[in-house]
């Protein structure tokens, strides 16, 4: 049966999707869609309207399944005329295309929600010719690395990668190797660190005698030699790799992209994932603090580092010229061309009185990053490898703004209502 006997047409969602430049999506999405036989993709529309939805209302892709079935608003904002009783896509259909679109594509998300918001009058453009900049971390989903973890797990995918390719191996050591990683926990609680370095090192024997055992196995074997490869690579850097060594390390082997990055907090003096740089009006905008732009830093750089490309690709992303830049003190020693465009907090030359209101509100930037990693899935990312890193910072600036433009459309909305009910109500004049 039709829509139309089903919602509200005064409905957020209904007015968003109205906005919403749909033919501008689809001809970024179908840039990666070519013509030749196989089944054909699913309406670009429906792609996008599902990312929009699952970051704006933080939804796992199971539950916006779920939810997409039984909401008939999530229905219409994806493009569909009639109600439907089933899903016409695949879970794993929003896998692939995150895959095939890549963060470039996904980008165009973020220009569109800033495109509506200025079309709206939620945010101008003075608004986005001065920006806060400040960079944050995004965890990846991975548990808390520590040596005795790392080198068990190396252990059991080894054997489990041995089995499922038939190459019998002298011992596995699974029964030892849980029993060890269990006491090493144990000992360091009990603060007996000697113990717990003695069960240490007995993993790491035993996860070396597995490699050497793998290797003598596949030699020759050119099939299994590059099955084994990026295994065995990543278990040996394990097997070897110093607490307090310089340079990278494996924190993770489902990840091995994963860096540690200290924040200097208390309550978390490391965190594990990528640095991502966020950008924000420094003004108050009508609308919000919408985020104009967000981008992963692989490397951990410097933040200073990271302003001169950031600011090129927020102009590139906005069409509008930055005028004044507004970063923490991380940003000292900046490397972007125009140094006198860049106010760093704390600094006293050129401040006039417009630009010390501006520098009070560069702190305005920390609860946005609070409700991105919060509210739209930037505080764990589940997303595999430094693809998934780029495209979940995007996708979470994405849903946060469209998260705004729901607000901003609710009270245009309710202010509406509030004057036509003032002039029904108002006496008449006779």
């Amino acid at each position: 049966f039709p829509y139309t006997t089903l919602f509200r047409s005064r409905h957020p969602l209904v007015r968003l999707a109205g906005e919403i430049d749909w033919d501008f999506l689809a001809g970024r999405f179908s840039s990666v869609c070519g013509v030749g036989p196989g089944q054909p993709p699913l309406p670009t529309r429906l792609v996008a309207g599902l990312f929009i939805l699952k970051h704006t209302h933080n939804l796992s892709d199971e539950a916006l399944c779920d939810r997409w079935v039984e909401n008939p608003y999530f229905q219409y904002f994806c493009g569909e005329v009639v109600f439907r009783h089933e899903l016409p896509f695949d879970r794993s259909s929003l896998t692939r295309w995150r895959q095939r679109l890549g963060e470039e594509q996904i980008a165009a998300l973020l220009q569109e929600s800033l495109s509506v918001a200025h079309r709206s009058g939620a945010i101008t453009t003075e608004d986005l010719e001065r920006v806060a900049v400040d960079t944050t971390v995004q965890e990846k989903a991975v548990a808390h690395p520590t040596d005795a973890r790392l080198t068990h797990r190396a252990i059991e995918k080894l054997v489990e990668l041995a089995k499922r390719e038939g190459v019998e191996l002298r011992q596995s050591y699974l029964r030892v190797a849980k029993r060890a990683a269990i006491m090493v926990g144990r000992y360091t609680h009990a603060h007996q660190f000697k113990r717990a370095r003695r069960e240490l090192k007995f993993l790491r024997t035993r996860l070396g005698r597995i490699i050497r055992d793998i290797r003598r196995k596949i030699e020759g074997n050119t099939a299994l030699e590059d099955c084994f490869g990026p295994l065995l690579a990543l278990a040996l850097r394990v097997r070897h790799q110093e607490q307090r060594q310089r340079g990278p390390k494996v924190y993770s082997l489902h990840a091995p992209e994963v860096e540690c990055i200290g924040r200097g907090k208390a309550r978390a003096p490391y965190e594990f994932g990528c640095k991502v740089s966020i950008a924000t009006p420094v003004t108050a905008p009508r609308g919000g603090q919408f985020v104009l732009h967000a981008k992963a830093l692989h490397g951990n750089p410097y933040d200073g580092h990271t302003l001169g490309p950031v600011i090129a690709d927020l102009e590139k992303l906005t069409g509008v010229t930055v005028r004044r830049i507004h970063g923490d003190k991380g940003y000292r020693g900046h490397n972007h061309p125009d140094r006198f465009k860049v106010w760093i907090t704390g600094q006293v030359r050129r401040v006039t009185k417009a630009i010390r209101r501006e520098m009070r509100r560069r702190a305005a930037i920390e609860p946005v990053i609070g409700h991105l990693k919060g509210d739209h899935r930037m505080g764990r990312n589940y997303l595999k490898g430094r693809d998934g890193d780029r495209i979940n910072a995007v996708l979470a600036a994405a849903g946060y703004n469209f998260s705004l433009l729901l607000r901003w459309f609710e009270e245009l909305l309710r202010a509406l209502s509030l004057i036509l009910c003032r002039a029904l109500l108002a006496p008449r004049l006779i």
